[in-house]
């Protein structure tokens, strides 16, 4: 890693509310290097031959071919892209993790949550939490795709709550090995798996704590029926009972009762990867529905050419871009950190697990927004194909139902909306995020008179960077004045938290968004950005109007009299535009644009 990259001031997680961002310092797609082009390309090509060419397959729950599609995928070593290179990986860089989590993700939600459960919570617990003994046992077989790996966390009576479960590690009279019975329920890859993590607790233990455990059916291991679901049809998906399961002592992971904290830490990385297995899935829809757009006639005319579908792509490809944006905004920010620990003599191990914990609150801004997306992105899919995005001939429908249990696993969005200000407020009280400074500025603001000058708004984003700092008052008006008035007892109040969190939310996927165009504007010229310029544009506006929305919400739910009234001047004040944008030219342009290439071509 470069010395500048080093020295440069690289904001912690949270920081971006509170301190500014320049463009030059935000990672975009358009920095890969060529290595990762290569990667990306590889991928894709992978991906097109091996899955989008066979999708119906996947919808058939065929679940032989999504195994057989994993171990092409070991051989060319796509399971290994996070694995250090001294247990048989690629050991890829975070960034580049990333990316091909993305473009391995597009054609079928069912390969993607294969290969996301192998890949992450299957593997990547050994390789941040196990001994050097287990990391050589286990993870060049899990890199290489001649065993797969699998999850068991989740029980009928411990799904939010992760800590509660009821599986039981009783240590034998011998001390030699752990006697493990429970159930275990939405296990992913169960069918097919060689080794699952499984958490389970010792005695009346306060935490759970994490095992290996190697698939032995004669070893009191018996699997449930294949569930039934909505979508991600070849998922193989199956609940896992336990019966006086014998696992040597030395096959713990970790330390008794850290098994919480692997749980937690191995989602903040979930979390991230799941935005990332979300991006493909959109930019492979907004083609198929525009393909379609531009050769259905009705009317005598492509139905593209109508007002209401370019609504619809330009909105597609404006949450796809703006979500790119914020994605691998984060995870250079993650890149870099892990990289700073590292210099200063952190393993790999404690420079990964540091390195995502820090950022945990973009990881779970990440994971609702980019779920959300691409939820809305298949539903407008549907709508463009009429009737036939409602028959499962075409792969919309199948798009869709994939999508829907993005917004479930990984922690709910509910929980992530709530853990992401809960972690704020956190990082804030331990000093990490000068929240109260801020905040106390804005307080003082509401009370002076405003300025009324018009300002130069002549260099690019002039205006939008000056609202985007506007809107980040509002955050701290809102967050402020609700920590003051409940303190400890906020978390109780998950309403304006979930409101607090949707103004967070949009505050960094829109700053993201602006900060990359800005960033290729100059590097590139401001003529080839001209579209990127609109996305950008829109996406703002769309912001400040959820942002206005959900401020109203949370002021007049926890403020009265002359402080309600007070705080939703200020609402109305930092949500001003000086000249509004023309939503329906915006949307009209980055339409055409997607039109004329056939696709998402940004």
């Amino acid at each position: 890693m470069s010395t500048e990259t080093l020295n440069k001031d690289i904001l912690r997680g949270g920081q971006f509310l509170v301190k500014e961002t320049k463009a030059e310092d935000v990672f975009t797609p358009e920095d890969f290097s060529e290595e990762q082009k290569m990667m990306r390309d590889s991928t894709k090509e992978f991906v097109d031959r091996e899955l989008w060419a066979h999708w119906e397959r996947f919808e058939s729950k065929d679940y032989a071919f999504t195994e057989e599609c994993m171990k092409k995928a070991g051989e060319l070593g796509l399971l290994g892209v996070a694995v250090p290179e001294a247990y048989g990986g690629l050991g890829m860089g975070f960034v580049s993790t990333m990316l091909v989590c993305d473009y391995i993700s597009g054609a079928t939600g069912s390969f993607s949550t294969a290969f996301g459960a192998h890949t992450g919570i299957g593997t990547m617990p050994i390789t941040l939490y196990g001994n050097e003994e287990q990391k050589q046992k286990y993870v060049p077989k899990l890199a290489s795709g001649e065993w797969f790996g699998a999850y068991c966390l989740t029980e009928p009576g411990a799904g939010s709550d992760a800590n509660s479960g009821k599986t039981k590690a009783v240590l034998s009279e011998d001390g030699s090995h752990y006697l493990i019975s429970g159930q275990k329920m939405w296990i992913s890859n169960a069918g097919f798996c060689n080794v699952f993590i499984v958490f389970a607790r010792i005695g009346d233990d306060k935490n759970i704590t994490g095992f290996i455990v190697e698939n032995d059916p004669s070893n009191g291991i018996s699997l449930g029926d294949e569930e039934k679901k909505l979508g991600i049809h070849s998922s193989s998906t199956r609940q896992v009972f336990f019966s006086d399961t014998k696992v040597p002592v030395e096959n713990m992971l970790s330390e008794r009762g850290n098994g919480f904290k692997i749980a937690m830490n191995a989602l903040n990385v979930g979390r991230i990867k799941l935005a990332a297995a979300c991006l493909d899935a959109q930019r492979r829809v907004i083609g198929e529905a525009t393909k379609y757009a531009n050769e259905r006639i009705q009317f005598k005319t492509p139905i593209m050419n109508f007002g209401a579908i370019k609504a619809k792509i330009a909105e597609m490809a404006t949450n796809t871009y703006a979500d790119e944006s914020a994605s691998y905004r984060a995870a250079k920010n993650i890149e870099d950190r892990i990289a700073i620990r590292q210099a200063e003599g952190n393993t790999h191990q404690e420079a990964e697990l540091k390195g995502v914990e820090e950022y945990a609150i973009e990881c779970s801004i990440l994971k609702v927004a980019v779920s959300e997306d691409v939820q809305n992105t298949t539903d407008e899919g549907i709508q463009i194909f009429g009737g036939m995005g409602f028959s499962a001939d075409t792969p919309m429908e199948s798009a869709w139902r994939d999508a829907r249990i993005s917004r479930i696993y990984e922690g709910t969005n509910e929980i992530n909306r709530m853990l992401a200000v809960g972690m704020l407020v956190k990082k804030a009280m331990k000093g990490h995020v000068d929240l109260l400074g801020p905040a106390m500025k804005v307080a003082d603001e509401l009370t002076g008179i405003p300025s009324f000058d018009t300002p130069d708004y002549s260099v690019l984003f002039s205006e939008e960077k000056e609202i985007l700092a506007k809107l980040k008052k509002v955050f701290l008006m809102v967050a402020g004045s609700a920590v003051q008035k409940f303190g400890p007892q906020l978390e109780e109040h998950q309403q304006l938290l979930m409101a607090a969190s949707d103004i967070l939310i949009e505050i960094y996927m829109a700053e993201s968004t602006i900060l990359r165009t800005e960033k290729n504007a100059k590097r590139f010229g401001e003529d080839s950005q001209e579209i990127q310029i609109a996305m950008s544009q829109l996406y703002l506006y769309n912001a400040v109007d959820i942002i206005i929305k959900k401020g109203k919400e949370a002021i007049v739910s926890f403020a009265e009299g002359d402080e309600q009234r007070m705080m939703l001047m200020g609402l109305k004040r930092f949500t001003k535009y000086a000249n509004q944008p023309n939503v329906v030219a915006l949307r009209t342009k980055i339409a055409d644009k997607v039109a004329a290439e056939n696709g998402y071509c940004f």
